[in-house]
């Protein structure tokens, strides 16, 4: 989550919202790390999960990222949820809750809907102060 957070911050910084990501393999090896870029790149679907699961599906050279690690700072929005699981991530790990578009527990859930053929366990509030805070402030300033 440290890695994430650094990305979030970086994307704050640089007018994107501050979400940051990471994709780690089953030993805990850093294989995708990604940062929102929405602002950044005029596309829609950058996402920190998104481009975080670009990084590791290309570092893996396979889409299938079972027994790998989704973390980041933010809940999921459906596309990024329905993106973790389309690469079959074993396990979705976020800071802050997203109570406007969260599909991983709070508006939505996705992530671990028994009528979907693929689930991840979800490990939710993993440093959500933080990552609230940084969510927060970035916001507070453009008002």
């Amino acid at each position: 989550m440290d890695l994430a957070l650094d990305l979030a911050a970086a994307a704050g910084r640089e007018g994107d919202v501050p979400v940051g990501a990471v994709v780690t393999d089953a030993s805990g090896r850093v294989i995708g790390r990604g940062r929102n870029l929405r602002e950044a790149t005029h596309d829609p679907t950058a996402h920190a999960e998104v481009v975080a699961l670009r990084g590791a599906a290309a570092s893996l050279a396979s889409w299938n990222l079972e027994g790998c690690s989704l973390v980041v700072t933010l809940e999921p929005c459906l596309m990024c949820a329905g993106a973790a699981l389309q690469s079959r991530v074993s396990r979705l790990v976020f800071g802050a809750w997203d109570d406007k578009a969260g599909a991983a527990g709070s508006m939505y859930d996705v992530v671990r809907d028994r009528r979907l053929p693929y689930r991840a366990e979800v490990v939710a509030g993993v440093r959500e102060a933080e990552a609230s805070a940084l969510l927060r402030d970035f916001f507070d300033a453009r008002r």
